[in-house]
């Protein structure tokens, strides 16, 4: 999952921001250091947010500068997702899994799934797992 953000020139130092995320704004003395900055402060903000359950608007700023959300994150991003209007509760049955289980692999600050559990979901949701051997 990737987001794209604008840097923009302000005196000596990069601003970055994030059209998609309107309330992440951040800055480095040099293009690198924003994009790090950039980084840091994109998942920093989704895994708060995920975390208090308030919606996460999906990445459409399409130009600028991409930036990549660490895979803990968007596996937390695609659970949710892919879950839609079902409970938590109803995903964790399906799953053969606990509630708090469950729970714990939506929040990205807690989630440790193992292959199993993922070929699990995968097979729950209809989905492929696909992973780079």
């Amino acid at each position: 999952m990737v987001y794209n953000c604008t840097l923009e020139n302000e005196g000596n130092m990069i601003i970055a921001q994030f059209p998609d995320m309107p309330n992440i704004q951040t800055f480095g003395y040099t293009q690198e250091e924003a994009l790090a900055m950039a980084k840091e402060a994109l998942e920093a903000c989704l895994e708060s947010d995920i975390s208090r359950g308030l919606p996460i608007p999906p990445p459409s700023y399409t130009k600028g500068y991409p930036v990549s959300v660490a895979s803990h994150i968007a596996l937390s991003l695609k659970l949710r997702e892919l879950r839609g209007s079902q409970s938590q509760t109803d995903i964790a049955r399906k799953l053969g899994l606990s509630y708090q289980a469950y729970q714990r692999l939506e929040n990205p600050r807690k989630a440790n799934p193992t292959v199993k559990t993922l070929e699990k979901i995968a097979r729950v949701y209809g989905r492929e797992l696909r992973i780079l051997l």
